[in-house]
C-alpha cells in the first residue's frame, strides 16, 4: 500500500501543537511522544517521519531494512547546486550526517513504539544497530550507519559580541542575550523563565524545565538583572496574561509569551544590523561556557552551569579557546622539561 504524508499541525488548548501525518499509527505515535518528548522534539519527529515515508513510499508495516539503507543513500546523494555550496573538507555533497543520524532516529523510535504496542503486524525494527564488523560479535553494535562527524562549536569574540549587543532595540531583547551569553542558557530554558524564577538576591535564575525536564538552580551576571528590571519596569505590559518572563511588546500578541520563532526574527534582525555571518542563541550559550572555561572554571562546575548529563557533553569545551590551550601546555610542557634537566644533569 502506497501511503503519502502530508503534515498537519493545530494549535490546542494551553499553547500545546499537535502534529498529524494522516496515518493512524504515525499520529498515535506523535500523540504517544508528545506527551513525553520536548516540543521542538516532537516537531522533528513529524518532518524526519514525513521525510522518510515520502521517500520510501510505503505502509509502515511493510518498511524493511533495505528500504532504510535506500532512505541513507538518498539522504547522501549530491544535491543539485551542491557543487557552489562551501563545505568542510570531510563533508559529502548531500544532507549532514548529524542530520541523517536524527531522522534514523526519529524511525527508529517510531517503530519501537510500534513493537511496544505489540499490536501491529510489525515484528523488528526496520533501523539497524550497525554494519556488521570483525568485533561486533563481541559487541552489541557494529559499525554506525551513518558516521558521525563532531565539530568544535562556533563562538562570537569579545567584539562580534559587543556588536550585537549594540544594536538591540529593546531591553527585553537585551536581557535575553545576555541570559544565554552571561549565563549559558538555552534558547528554550531563556524563554521559559518565569517572574518567580528570577532569585535577585541570589543573583541566580531557576531553570524550571531544562532540557530532558531537569531543573537546575544557576547563578547569573549581576548585568542581566539589572537588564532584567528595567524591561520589566519600562517594557513588559502591566496587563501581560503570562508569568512567562519574555512577552511580546506590541502587535495583536501584545503580552503572550514570546516564542522561538520570535526570538529567531529577532536574532535575524540583529546579525543583519550589527553585520554578523554567524551569532544564533545556541553560539551565544557555547561563547559563554567557553569564556568560563578559559577563566578557570572547572569541569564539573561548568557541567553544572550548562545542564549537562554527561561529562562528556562539557568535555569539547576543552578544546577551545587556543589561548587557554596554550597556556595550560606551556605550564605543563616546562615543568616535563624542567624535570628531564634535572635528570641529565644528575
Amino acid at each position: 500500500m502506497v501511503w503519502s504524508p502530508q503534515l498537519g499541525r493545530t494549535e490546542c488548548l494551553g499553547g500545546r501543537v499537535e502534529y498529524r501525518l494522516g496515518h493512524e499509527l504515525v499520529d498515535d505515535f506523535l500523540e504517544f511522544a508528545s506527551g513525553r518528548a520536548r516540543p521542538n522534539t516532537v516537531r522533528a519527529y513529524a518532518h524526519d517521519l514525513k521525510t522518510f515515508f515520502a521517500v520510501v513510499s510505503k505502509d509502515p508495516v511493510e518498511v524493511t531494512p533495505a528500504d532504510v539503507m535506500t532512505f541513507v543513500a538518498a539522504q547522501q546523494a549530491p544535491r543539485p547546486g551542491a557543487e557552489n555550496v562551501v563545505r568542510f573538507p570531510d563533508a559529502g555533497s548531500g544532507l549532514s550526517p548529524a542530520t541523517v543520524m536524527r531522522r534514523l532516529a526519529a524511525v527508529s523510535a517510531f517503530y519501537g513504539y510500534l513493537l511496544a504496542r505489540a499490536d501491529t503486524a510489525v515484528t523488528a525494527n526496520p533501523v539497524p544497530r550497525g554494519l556488521p564488523t570483525r568485533r561486533s560479535r563481541r559487541e552489541l553494535r557494529g559499525a554506525p550507519l551513518v558516521r558521525g562527524v563532531r565539530r568544535l562549536p562556533r563562538i562570537l569574540d569579545p567584539q562580534e559580541a559587543a556588536a550585537l549587543l549594540g544594536v538591540l532595540r529593546t531591553r527585553r531583547d537585551r536581557a535575553i542575550v545576555e541570559a544565554m551569553l552571561l549565563g549559558g542558557l538555552r534558547r528554550n530554558e531563556a524563554l521559559g523563565l518565569r517572574l518567580e524564577d528570577l532569585r535577585l538576591g541570589e543573583c541566580r535564575v531557576f531553570i524550571a524545565d531544562g532540557k530532558g525536564g531537569h531543573q537546575r538552580l544557576v547563578p547569573m551576571s549581576p548585568t542581566f538583572f539589572t537588564t532584567a528590571a528595567a524591561y520589566l519596569e519600562c517594557e513588559r505590559p502591566i496587563d501581560a496574561s503570562t508569568d512567562q518572563l519574555f512577552v511580546v511588546l506590541k502587535g495583536p500578541r501584545r503580552g503572550m509569551p514570546l516564542t522561538s520563532e520570535g526570538l529567531n526574527q529577532i536574532m535575524a534582525s540583529a546579525r543583519e544590523r550589527a553585520g554578523l555571518t554567524h551569532g544564533t542563541c545556541h553560539e551565544l550559550r557555547h561563547t559563554c561556557l567557553t569564556r568560563l572555561r578559559e577563566a578557570g572554571m572547572s569541569l564539573e562546575g561548568l557541567q553544572a552551569q550548562a545542564g549537562h548529563r554527561s561529562i562528556a557533553s562539557t568535555q569539547v569545551y576543552l578544546h577551545l579557546g587556543a589561548d587557554w590551550l596554550a597556556a595550560e601546555y606551556r605550564a605543563a610542557a616546562d615543568a616535563v622539561e624542567a624535570e628531564l634537566v634535572r635528570e641529565a644533569i644528575r
